[in-house]
């Protein structure tokens, strides 16, 4: 693919008329190892698929490309830019928790480019779904999380099983001291737009001294104090966590929604759907949120627990002021808690006591039991949504998606009463199950 008909392509699918200096010097490298190092947000996944895209030969029936990346989230997020992007490409999405039958049948014919977790991509090789030799280019996203403790033996399988790779490409936020002895990398390039892209020149960060030792309270009330509709994080170090403090903020009436790894699959893709698209506007998280989720207007993270490190530090932050946005930084502290250096703030902030106000989010989401293996497009959701007379169509919100079932965002007034009148009708042919989803 030629460099202009990338830029084209970007332009007409992003409205993107002009690449940062980050992805033009990307799309222009012919190093055949390069380390891109950038905050979050600041546009890596477009820069390295230009890179991508620059290395590929018309589909020709094997796999020329694989983008692999720590966590299913990501690899969601990825493979919707690289598919906008390489139309005429065979492109897969492979991670766990998802059909292992129907990603096999998704390598018949083999596609030209995949993007997957270590873990599951290793599973299909090793089951020999897979042939990859000779791979013209491989991408690994945070690749300081990919080589790290835990993926680091997959990885070394994984590689050692490619054979010759033309163009190895690694992208993080932040960087590894050193890379493991397995990684082939050859005639390294770095480069390095950390500083001259850094994002914190449009963050706020800001102390929230507890009322106690337990910060629950103080959370409670730094939620109501914020505006209405706000899209926040809310990070803890623990599921067990988590758990708590979501149940406390749906017992005030909080529209709050809770994303861990003990979650499955589906809980996990209608929590962010449902924090993406308003109905759930206050997400409570670990660090699993803190890589790769790239939601639009994230204006708040809250730290309820301090990170554990620098790295989640940074990656924790990296969730709000993306691109050209600006976003606000909140570190609950109590008087158990030692701020490490890396901690610092431009202003403190004291939210008066907890009151009785009702955050109840304005918008609903509605679950259809019909996705894309159904054949269902969003363009479908939004007709049958809107065919229910009760929801206008200029109000049918957000839509997600997936392989077997949608989510859209409705007036939370009306969800009810749309539900029930899609209930007696058809889509694309075909009865469906329609119901509201439950914080």
């Amino acid at each position: 693919m030629t460099k202009d008909e990338i830029c084209r392509r970007i332009a007409e699918r992003f409205a993107i008329d002009e690449l940062n200096p980050m992805q033009i010097e990307m799309l222009q490298s012919s190093a055949p190892s390069i380390i891109l190092s950038a905050p979050t947000g600041s546009g890596k996944t477009i820069a390295f698929t230009t890179r991508l895209l620059a290395n590929l030969q018309p589909p020709m029936g094997r796999v020329q490309a694989i983008v692999i990346a720590p966590s299913r989230e990501l690899v969601l997020q990825i493979s919707e830019v690289v598919r906008q992007l390489a139309i005429g490409y065979k492109t897969v999405a492979l991670y766990g928790g998802h059909s292992m039958a129907d990603e096999k049948n998704s390598l018949t014919p083999l596609p030209d480019i995949i993007i997957a977790t270590p873990g599951r991509l290793l599973d299909h090789m090793q089951r020999g779904h897979l042939d990859i030799h000779g791979l013209d280019t491989l991408v690994l996203d945070e690749y300081d999380k990919s080589l790290e403790l835990g993926f680091e033996g997959e990885m070394r399988r994984i590689v050692s099983r490619l054979g010759h790779i033309g163009c190895i490409i690694l992208t993080s936020a932040t960087m590894l001291d050193e890379l493991p002895g397995f990684m082939p990398v050859k005639s390294l390039v770095k480069l390095d737009y950390s500083s001259s892209t850094d994002p914190r020149s449009r963050m706020q960060t800001v102390e929230v001294r507890s009322f106690s030792r337990d910060k629950i309270d103080t959370l409670v009330a730094l939620l109501k104090s914020l505006p209405a509709g706000d899209k926040t994080i809310v990070f803890v170090n623990h599921r067990e966590s988590a758990e708590r403090v979501y149940k406390r903020l749906r017992h005030d009436r909080i529209a709050a929604t809770l994303y861990h790894g003990g979650l499955d699959q589906q809980q996990r893709e209608m929590a962010i759907d449902m924090f993406a698209n308003g109905s759930a506007p206050v997400i409570v998280a670990t660090d699993l949120a803190a890589r790769g989720l790239d939601i639009e207007a994230v204006g708040n993270v809250i730290h309820y627990h301090l990170p554990v490190d620098r790295q989640a530090w940074t990656h924790r932050n990296g969730r709000t002021a993306r691109v050209d946005n600006s976003g606000t930084i909140y570190a609950i502290t109590s008087e158990a808690d030692n701020l490490a250096d890396y901690i610092t703030f431009d202003r403190t902030y004291q939210p008066s006591e907890p009151t009785d106000a009702d955050l109840s989010a304005r918008l609903s989401s509605l679950y259809i039991s019909a996705g894309k293996k159904e054949k269902i497009s969003k363009a479908d959701v939004a007709g049958f949504v809107a065919a229910s007379s009760v929801t206008l169509p200029s109000e049918v919100g957000k839509i997600a998606l997936h392989d077997h079932y949608a989510i859209v965002a409705v007036p939370s007034d009306r969800a009810q009463a749309t539900a029930a009148a899609l209930g007696a009708k058809k889509l694309k042919g075909k009865k469906v199950r329609v119901s509201i989803v439950k914080l």
